[in-house]
């Protein structure tokens, strides 16, 4: 089963901008519509953002306007450029299928945002 490597995480700044990286294998990514979820400590996962297959986005309303979502199928990769960050976007963030989930879990890339 496919399992995403997502990677580009890091401490920030409030403010501060990061841009996520998440490539899964497999011939059947184009084929997928993609998102990026997030896990906060003592909190559920949630999808904040999402591709489709013909590159339509979706996004929460936490993050719409601060987060775009985008992606390669050359490159079996999907991004998620966060501007303008906020101490409530500290999470683990993953990517899988959306909205139905289709591949395994990742190991995450912990963001944090701090002074």
């Amino acid at each position: 089963q496919v399992q995403p490597v997502e990677s580009g995480g890091g401490l920030v700044q409030p403010g501060g901008s990061l841009r996520l990286s998440c490539a899964a294998s497999g011939s059947r990514f184009r084929y997928n519509a993609m998102g990026w979820y997030r896990q906060a400590p003592g909190k559920q996962r949630e999808l904040v953002a999402a591709i489709t297959t013909d590159y339509n986005t979706n996004y929460a309303d936490s993050v719409k306007g601060r987060f775009t979502i985008s992606r390669d199928n050359a490159k079996n990769t999907v991004y998620l450029q966060m501007n303008s960050l906020k101490p409530e976007d500290t999470a683990v963030y993953y990517c899988n299928t959306a909205p139905n989930i289709l591949y395994s879990w990742g190991q995450g890339t912990q963001v944090t945002v701090s002074s």
